[in-house]
């Protein structure tokens, strides 16, 4: 069994998904603690499956010495975030406008003023300041839209909230001194998102103390809703995550294979007017048009007959689709004109 192709390919398609997230709605999201947080997580992950400190130095072709103070120093400081020019020059600006951008510039003379004029115009764009005048006359402020301040404390408190909601419903049991040590966010930041969910209902625990196991009967985010996509997109990206990962448990271990466990993916090509169009475009309604009466059988009968989390069997079903378009849309055109090519 040779990984290394495999590895890189992940890693490869990881970065394409980790790049439309830190720009998603809009936003900048900083990166510069990422390959630390990478490094960490894997490293510590690694070290949990039994393999030796030394045998993991080794593989990130490292000293085991220098492999320690490497974990060391990030353990450490792994709740320091990085701050990129991007919201450096936006929160300078949100709290201080109108500035003109002479006065920025100034602040940031530290660093090239392309790159901050460049942040400026990115901010623009973007919907969060406006621009009137020209040159180092130019002043900048505030928009409507992105003027965040009022909600920006609200939002990400939710947003969290519905994390860690997620981090509940997949561990149950688990206590806050382990959610703690799970999520890299300041403790403050968790405990107030986790009071959040114990004062609406939507987490329980068993006592007062750190160590008291919390629960939650349900994790269900409504479509629509204007927090939780950022946990909807990390559910399904576990889902799929664990169960690629249960599937090579199985292959190292030898075991047989069976329907149980694993994924298969199918390929469709298609076109305007295709004969099976609705079919294969309407697989993703159908499945969930499906599950979702299921789902709903299976919670009113648990509801009726309880039993403790840690006897029940969990079943993760995972579905997605995508749709790319052509990439020749005259090409496509004159096939729907002329009928199919020859294949």
């Amino acid at each position: 069994m040779n990984p290394r192709l495999l590895i890189d390919a992940i890693v490869q398609q990881t970065t394409v998904l980790v790049a439309q997230l830190s720009t998603a709605a809009g936003s900048r999201s900083p990166l510069a603690h990422v390959v630390d947080e990478v490094f960490l997580s894997l490293a510590q992950e690694i070290e949990r499956q039994g393999v030796s400190k030394k045998v993991v130095a080794d593989m990130f072709g490292l000293a085991l010495r220098s492999y320690q103070r490497k974990v060391q120093r990030l353990e450490e400081s792994r709740s320091v975030r990085g701050r990129t020019l991007w919201e450096a020059v936006l929160d300078y600006t949100s709290e201080r406008a109108p500035l003109r951008r002479e006065s920025i510039l100034e602040r940031f003379r530290n660093d090239d003023e392309a790159a901050v004029i460049a942040v400026l115009a990115d901010l623009v764009a973007s919907g969060l300041l406006y621009s009137s005048g020209r040159g180092d006359a130019t002043v900048y402020g505030v928009t409507t839209e992105a003027d965040r301040r009022a909600l920006s404390v609200t939002d990400v408190a939710e947003t969290l909230a519905v994390l860690l909601w997620g981090m509940v419903f997949r561990s149950p049991g688990i206590s806050t001194r382990e959610l703690l040590q799970s999520i890299r966010v300041a403790e403050p930041e968790v405990r107030a998102a986790l009071a959040r969910l114990l004062a609406d209902g939507r987490v329980t625990r068993s006592g007062d103390s750190d160590e008291a196991g919390l629960r939650t009967a349900s994790f269900v985010i409504e479509a629509g809703a204007p927090q939780g996509w950022e946990a909807a997109v990390f559910d399904h990206y576990q889902a799929l995550a664990n169960a690629v990962a249960a599937k090579l448990r199985a292959v190292a271990a030898g075991t047989p294979q069976h329907d149980r466990v694993g994924g298969t993916t199918f390929h469709f090509g298609i076109h305007a007017g295709h004969p099976y169009e609705d079919r294969v475009l309407g697989i993703l309604k159908q499945v969930r048009d499906e599950l979702g009466p299921l789902w709903d059988d299976v919670v009113a009968y648990n509801r009726e007959h309880p039993i403790a989390d840690e006897a029940a069997t969990r079943v993760t079903f995972y579905c997605g689709q995508s749709v790319t378009p052509p990439t020749d849309p005259d090409l496509a055109d004159a096939t729907q004109n002329h009928g199919d090519p020859e294949e």
